[in-house]
């Protein structure tokens, strides 16, 4: 991780003087009402057209059909922020409610900055296939937290071309519900932080669909602690498209159940992608491929992937059927390649594979369980061990270490992370562990549990 960087995404949404004044919306108000908790608006959009940098409006619960574009900034110190009344269930119902042909949101913030969006329920956005829930366009310093998104046409939370910008604590169901994009994209944008979000039971997946997805053009930015599961396309995608792409982070995610892939990175129009760490992170059961080094795309003169590492995760169970396995390195054009540290157990067709023609990847300290010999190939790298890494429950999509794993202490602190996936310190023994989890013994966790015991914590539950 990068702190320098998690600190400027972050201080300017970290604490703010009190809004100069909060105004109501409840269903039962009169947008000729003065906005009082007493007397307040009916709509939503009236406090769109109203707030000023520093206002807050408390939205109590209901379902509005309205469409909610904000008409003014905050400033630094002074953010407008739309939020649902604490304890209250607030719904924009899109159903019926018109958005502009062809790009909009339901909830759209255009050219705006020093916004805070919380605690909605958005739904219904259609028809057309870029109408998404959320949308931020060409806009700065604007936190989307703790939201519901659900049945959008396109992108749940869609960003675009905008800078300092914090999705985080988000749910979004049904997304792509048949359009393009995809669940949660991050395009073009300076600066973004996307963490904790639930992104789950994605659209049918024919034009578009993958979980989370950071492209075309963007750059300085963090994506970590989301559960991405049970979508027609991939998880987590990084994808440069046209543009040069760089500086982002990719860790403490899970992925799974994702009738694609679990994570992939690419080139596709022949832009620059370009410093990017994927680490403590875990991708089971997914239908093809854990991690996926793609040279798809458009028929370009190259898909150039420069500086890419890929350490201290744990890929499981991949491969539904046919074929797929744990990493999969399938492009020319890849340079500086790193694969280190991690856990590849029992993924169907291969564990580790680097297609004919491509650049051999730096490839070392891997846990290789189940090296298979049918793809040509299929490496274990150098440095590596062999063997059942001896996770407490897989089968409840636990992957912590036990006693006695080959894993303990076998990786190599060459660029391994400071923390794992529970953020307990690298290392705990006499050296790093491979995977996303340092084994801890004793360790005592926030909610009570010891290390070893496997009832403390399952990737397959909030």
């Amino acid at each position: 991780m990068r702190p320098s960087l998690l600190a400027g995404a972050l201080l300017w949404a970290a604490a703010y003087p009190a809004p100069a004044d909060i105004y109501y919306v409840a269903p039962g108000g009169l947008d000729t009402n003065p906005g009082t908790e007493a007397k307040p608006w009916r709509t939503i959009g009236k406090a769109a057209d109203t707030l000023v940098a520093g206002d807050t409006v408390s939205i109590k619960a209901g379902t509005y059909s309205e469409r909610v574009v904000p008409q003014a900034s905050g400033s630094a110190g002074n953010l407008i922020t739309y939020a649902a009344y604490p304890g209250h269930a607030v719904t924009i119902d899109g159903t019926g409610v018109p958005i502009p042909a062809g790009w909009g949101g339901l909830f759209e913030i255009s050219s705006r900055s020093y916004i805070q969006v919380s605690g909605l329920r958005i739904c219904d956005a259609g028809p057309d296939d870029n109408h998404a829930g959320i949308l931020v366009e060409d806009s700065s310093y604007v936190t989307i937290e703790g939201n519901v998104t659900y049945n959008t046409a396109s992108s749940g939370i869609g960003v675009w071309s905008s800078d300092h910008i914090v999705v985080a604590d988000n749910e979004v169901e049904l997304a792509c519900n048949d359009g393009e994009q995809e669940c949660i994209t991050i395009a073009g944008t300076d600066v973004f932080e996307v963490r904790d979000n639930w992104v789950h039971h994605g659209g049918p997946g024919t034009i578009g669909g993958e979980g989370i997805d950071v492209k075309d053009g963007s750059s300085n930015g963090i994506v970590h602690g989301n559960r991405v599961e049970s979508l027609n396309r991939l998880g987590i995608y990084v994808d440069a498209w046209a543009k040069h792409t760089y500086h982002i982070d990719v860790y403490q995610n899970t992925v799974s159940n994702c009738a694609a892939g679990g994570f992939a990175v690419a080139a596709e129009a022949g832009g620059l992608l370009e410093n990017v760490r994927i680490y403590n992170n875990v991708a089971f059961n997914n239908k093809w491929v854990g991690l996926t080094v793609a040279g798809w795309g458009e028929p370009v003169a190259s898909h150039p992937i420069q500086d890419l590492t890929v350490i201290n995760n744990t890929f499981h169970a991949n491969g539904w059927s046919v074929w797929g396995g744990g990493i999969s390195v399938e492009n020319p054009d890849a340079v500086g390649v790193v694969l280190r540290n991690n856990i590849v157990s029992q993924n169907l067709w291969f564990q580790i594979q680097v297609d004919g023609g491509v650049p051999m990847p730096t490839i070392d300290n891997n846990l290789i369980d189940g090296f298979r010999g049918e793809e040509p190939g299929e490496t274990r790298g150098s440095e590596y061990e062999e063997g059942d890494p001896g996770f407490e429950n897989p089968a409840a999509a636990d992957y912590h270490l036990t006693e006695g794993s080959p894993a303990i202490n076998t990786g190599s602190e060459v660029a391994a992370p400071a923390d794992d996936f529970d953020g307990t310190p690298r290392p705990q023994g006499s050296g790093v562990d491979m995977g996303a989890f340092e084994f801890a013994p004793g360790l005592i966790f926030a909610d009570g549990f010891e290390s070893g015991n496997v009832a403390r914590w399952s990737s397959s539950v909030p």
